[in-house]
């Protein structure tokens, strides 16, 4: 099919020439496959909006958005090497493990595919660049601060965390507690793992506040955490006692902000994120840029991206949705 297409476009090429005419935009499109930790995700639907509004935008783009039935790295080596043997120009990846995918991502890029990370990240030998939603220190600050604003005596306060080997969680939480010291009266109690799957979440919430009879707050810095964190707290009538905050999408948690389990949480926007994506792998599949530290890339509306010593850039600060602006935003992501 590829060889067909391919052949086709030469000789609309040719006839063209020999027409005198310039070639059409049409026959130098550029695709772009934004691949996600799973189909299915409103997050990352939300990603996939933002990416063809780039396209869009962009003109000569043709969007592949796809991602693996459940967040294992499995599925997402298959969807990888499916993308190579279809000769895709670009692959811009967020990744359910930072090493597991590295070898399919190597032989995309010895193959000429631009290869980028993005919101999870992977090892810097795996892709040319990582785009960070925002920065890593703003959000480990950020996730503790929404829970220790609402407690200005201190208390105790547990995570629910998706999968023990997610890249991004991880790295949040070790910058957490870098900055724990900030807040004086807080007490991490414990860290579990729910998988990004909503039962064993809302499982694992139902056991903190069992083995922790006096527990403040639930931070869960996963959107299918933080929902089912939220419902468990409902279910154990323990709404004004446990507070659940984290990262979540408005759409998902508007009910909890309503019944009280959520005062507040924070996430980027996935629109923004996924067209920000997008504009950075057409930018280097183009050639317009290149990925190496201390470049600057264009991410048309949202502005540029500086990449650091790991070929890393933060697109923008984590946004705190609450009751007075959950209205606002359910609706969209």
């Amino acid at each position: 099919m590829g060889m067909t297409r391919r052949l086709f476009g030469g000789a609309a090429l040719a006839a063209l020439a020999l027409a005198g005419g310039a070639a059409s935009a049409q026959d130098d499109t550029v695709r772009i496959a934004l691949v996600v930790k799973a189909l299915g995700i409103g997050f990352f639907e939300a990603a996939a909006e933002g990416a063809q509004e780039a396209a869009d935008e962009l003109g000569n783009v043709e969007l592949i958005y796809t991602g693996p039935t459940d967040t294992t790295a499995e599925g997402q080596i298959e969807v990888i090497n499916s993308l190579i043997a279809q000769q895709v120009d670009a692959i811009a990846v967020s990744a359910n493990d930072t090493d597991a995918l590295v070898p399919a991502l190597q032989r995309a890029m010895e193959r000429g595919i631009t290869v980028i990370s993005w919101d999870s990240g992977v090892a810097p030998e795996g892709r040319e660049m990582h785009l960070n939603p925002s920065s890593n220190a703003l959000i480990g600050n950020m996730i503790i601060k929404l829970a220790a604003d609402h407690l200005p005596d201190g208390g105790q306060v547990a995570i629910l965390s998706a999968s023990a080997t997610a890249t991004n969680q991880n790295t949040w939480i070790e910058e957490m507690n870098a900055v724990m010291g900030n807040y004086p009266g807080i007490e991490v109690v414990a860290t579990v793992y729910g998988d990004d799957l909503a039962d064993k979440s809302y499982r694992e919430a139902q056991g903190l506040m069992q083995t922790y009879p006096d527990l403040d707050a639930i931070i869960a810095p996963t959107s299918v955490g933080i929902v089912a964190a939220a419902r468990a707290v409902e279910d154990a009538g323990k709404v004004g006692q446990v507070n659940v905050t984290g990262l979540g999408l408005p759409s998902e948690m508007a009910g909890a902000i309503e019944s009280g389990a959520s005062q507040s949480f924070a996430i980027w926007n996935p629109i923004d994120l996924g067209y920000s994506a997008t504009m950075l792998a057409y930018a280097l599949a183009t050639d317009q840029a290149e990925a190496a530290p201390g470049a600057e890339i264009p991410m048309g509306r949202m502005g540029t991206l500086t990449l650091d010593d790991n070929s890393e850039g933060a697109m923008a600060d984590p946004f705190t949705y609450d009751a007075s602006n959950i209205d606002e935003f359910k609706d969209i992501f």
